[in-house]
């Protein structure tokens, strides 16, 4: 048996498979909360982590027992670029800084000017989500914890570290730091310079398909397992999505509707984006890099819809029915949190425009699946820009469930959308095979094989000139949003009341 753990924004998922990676169980903790103190700012406590970790082992121990006994691998997958920061004793000095932060923004500025060539040697420009900014900002603003780093880890290295007491990452979540120099799969002496912070506080690097460590002994005792399996180093959630689908090989690609709204596509070189905030970053698997491009809200941006009409999310996606309609007259940015990629913009925020008194919940939802749709189809244009071929796209997460959400998106890309069975496994399922991997030594090609077909979803041709030109309209109001967005920020108002 192999364990997959996924730490997630909203939670953890646990699944074990067998040899033949058939699904034998699977248990998620309770949901996770984001703190939220100032705009744009979006943080958790390390604890709850650790806490939602046993509470989704301890569940599977309760409920599969004899098939967790049997582990040999473990692998860890988790949300990427979250800064935790530890003390001598390796605990967190404050709440971890997550990936949808947007606080960095003078940061970015500063490690552009003090590197120029930071894009060629971390395969990205400085956007406020990367690592190494965050740590930039508690230098500059929270000195006193600064001077006590003494250790830097993303969230599922904490994780590592409390199940096995190693401190170590792997490639492919490592590099979108921005403390890596992508190409050599190694740290960049000079990124880590330019944000005052050393290789002594890295952790060790490895293959996402090499062991790190074993599981504890009170730890393998307290969930039944007689051994102490291999953890292996994993990923980042959307490497491991990619190896759970067996996106390893150049061209192929998938789309993720999770909390964000991912496009990734696998390549056997690093390829840096220089003209958009496009990744290039390491695979989880030897030899192979990958393009990524993320929105920071997806299906958060439908939890918010819910949460503001009173309705549960899938009763409102359930009333679209099964067929395309024309695109809703409503324009929705989605940009709850910023956006990130293709433009790096952290000041933007979402709108609703064209209400009128007739615009109810069936208007609104299609608006919200459109306008992610939307911000998707920009991410695939810079792709394009930069001589990606995007022609079909595995679908997965948990949004993969709506096919009129992956209709919209399929019409509005332009590529056949093929959803895997067990989709909604995604990040978990691919940390499992790589735990099969570290403890069995079996090859890449015989283990992170594609997955069988559900079903695929293809563009709706008649309805892709109209959802063409709803999606230039939607490019025309960016502008407009971004202005309103700025003024009405604190500090845009605090500039106001000063002003007059």
């Amino acid at each position: 048996m192999y364990l997959g753990i996924d730490l997630g924004t909203s939670g953890v998922k646990s699944v074990l498979i067998d040899d033949d990676q058939k699904l034998v169980g699977e248990h998620s903790s309770r949901p996770l909360e984001i703190s939220r103190p100032h705009r744009g700012w979006s943080e958790q406590q390390p604890d709850l982590w650790w806490n939602a970790v046993c509470e989704s082992l301890d569940g599977l121990a309760a409920q599969h027992g004899p098939a967790l006994a049997s582990v040999h691998g473990i692998g860890l997958s988790g949300q990427m670029y979250g800064a935790t920061v530890l003390d001598a004793s390796d605990r967190p000095l404050r709440p971890a800084i997550l990936w949808n932060d947007t606080r960095t923004k003078q940061q970015c500025a500063d490690l552009e000017m003090r590197v120029p060539d930071v894009r060629g040697i971390a395969g990205r420009r400085p956007t406020p989500g990367v690592t190494a900014t965050k740590l930039a900002w508690i230098r500059d603003n929270e000195p006193e914890v600064f001077r006590q780093v003494e250790h830097v880890l993303l969230p599922k290295d904490y994780i590592r570290l409390l199940l096995s007491g190693d401190k170590a990452s792997d490639m492919a979540d490592s590099s979108g730091t921005m403390w890596m120099n992508v190409a050599a799969r190694d740290w960049s002496d000079r990124l880590l310079d330019a944000t005052n912070m050393q290789r002594r506080q890295m952790p060790r690097l490895y293959e996402g398909t090499e062991a790190t460590g074993q599981l504890r002994r009170e730890l393998a005792d307290r969930w039944g397992i007689p051994g102490r399996p291999v953890i292996a180093a994993g990923g980042g959630d959307n490497a491991c999505g990619a190896c759970g689908t067996g996106v390893v090989h150049e061209g192929e690609g998938t789309v993720s509707l999770g909390t964000s709204g991912v496009l990734f596509v696998a390549m056997h070189d690093a390829r840096p984006s220089h003209e958009h905030a496009i990744e290039t970053l390491c695979h989880s698997v030897p030899g192979v890099w990958h393009q990524m491009s993320v929105i920071l809200s997806a299906t958060s941006c439908v939890n918010w819809l819910s949460r503001l009409v009173k309705r549960p999310a899938a009763e409102l996606i359930a009333e679209l029915g099964m067929v395309l309609n024309a695109p809703s007259p409503v324009v929705f940015v989605p940009f709850l949190d910023g956006c990130w990629s293709p433009r790096s913009d952290a000041e933007i925020r979402g709108a609703l425009i064209g209400l009128q008194h007739s615009s109810g919940d069936e208007e609104l939802t299609r608006a919200v699946l459109q306008g992610v749709a939307f911000a998707l189809l920009e991410c695939a244009e810079a792709f394009r820009s930069t001589g990606t071929s995007i022609d079909r796209l595995l679908a997965i997460g948990g949004g993969s469930r709506s096919d009129i959400w992956l209709s919209i998106v399929s019409t509005c890309l332009g590529v056949e959308l093929r959803v895997p069975e067990a989709s909604e496994l995604g990040a978990a399922f691919g940390a499992a095979r790589l735990g099969m991997i570290a403890a069995t030594g079996a090859s890449v090609g015989d283990v992170l094989k594609p997955p069988k077909i559900s079903r695929t979803i293809y563009p709706v041709q008649n309805l892709a000139p109209a959802y063409s030109d709803a999606y230039r309209t939607w490019l025309t109001v960016l502008p407009e949003v971004r202005r309103v967005s700025v003024a009405t920020s604190a500090e845009g108002l605090a500039k106001n009341v000063l002003r007059h």
